[in-house]
């Protein structure tokens, strides 16, 4: 009889953590570990804190120059550009910067040629609020190859994708909100992912700005991927709610859970999961 199997890994400074349902317990410890050694790697290219890393040297690179990229940092780059356009610069890879410099550094990718140019400033990069999702992401894609696709993958509580659900379950039970606001929520092919100031403070920068993410409550996305989610979590930060919405109107598959001190407020088009019970939705 096929049972979640669970195991656990340190990587990205957090715990990744992989739940398989498989009838094998060998063979899911198997997928675990595959999965495990993926992260590794994808930490090592993506990594900013490591000088030899394709991140760290990005940040060497003078307008103008450019730099040939491996196909994981290439791909991780092309979603962080989409996600930088489509939430209006309330996301970027390069929030960082704004530190040392007065305005984001540009930067291109060149498809051809498989590479990254630099068009103004200094490429810091920090792919913190979109590099545990990516990294999910390809674990969720391992797991399909093993054939194992009734999983929950996490990286670090706030980063969550699901698979197929477990047997005789609607999907995988995730908790958003805190206190009051608490809630349960089943999750199935789809990723979920949350932002606040609780655990790290004031980390979060307006990329548009540089000054300190405005919201204080925590922010909750849902969305077709790890990265998506992570990203969108991120700019909620920084958004206002007009904006936000926006940003949803456009994007139907995205799905926004704001938390309040005793509710939740769902926006977007998306279908709101079973168990989130929300004060104000809003979807024309």
């Amino acid at each position: 009889m096929a049972e979640i199997h669970m195991f656990r890994h340190h990587a990205m400074a957090t715990y990744f953590e992989v739940r398989v349902v498989h009838e094998e317990p060998g063979y899911a410890a198997q997928a675990a570990q595959a999965a495990f050694g993926l992260v590794d790697g994808i930490e090592a290219q993506l990594s900013r804190f490591r000088t030899n890393s394709e991140i760290a040297r990005i940040a060497s690179l003078a307008p103008g120059e450019t730099m040939r990229l491996s196909e994981t940092v290439y791909a991780c780059l092309e979603i962080a550009q989409r996600m930088e356009q489509a939430t209006g610069s309330a996301f970027s890879a390069t929030s960082a910067s704004m530190r040392t410099q007065s305005v984001l550094p540009r930067w291109t990718l060149l498809q051809q040629e498989f590479s990254i140019r630099c068009e103004r400033g200094v490429l810091q990069m920090d792919l913190g609020a979109i590099g545990k999702g990516f990294a999910l992401d390809r674990v969720a894609e391992l797991l399909k190859m093993w054939e194992c696709d009734s999983f929950l993958v996490v990286a670090g509580g706030s980063s969550i994708v699901a698979g197929d659900p477990p047997p005789g379950a609607a999907g995988w039970t995730c908790g958003v909100g805190e206190g009051d606001a608490k809630r349960e929520l089943r999750l199935a092919n789809a990723a979920l992912s949350g932002s606040g100031l609780a655990v790290k403070g004031s980390h979060i920068l307006d990329p548009r700005t540089g000054s300190a993410a405005p919201r204080q409550r925590r922010a909750w996305a849902l969305a077709d991927s790890g990265a998506e989610s992570d990203a969108l979590s991120t700019a909620c930060m920084v958004l206002s709610d007009r904006d936000l919405e926006g940003v949803l109107e456009r994007e139907p598959s995205w799905l926004v859970i704001l938390e309040g001190s005793d509710q939740l407020q769902v926006l977007g088009r998306r279908t709101v999961p079973a168990g989130i019970a929300c004060s104000q939705r809003r979807r024309d």
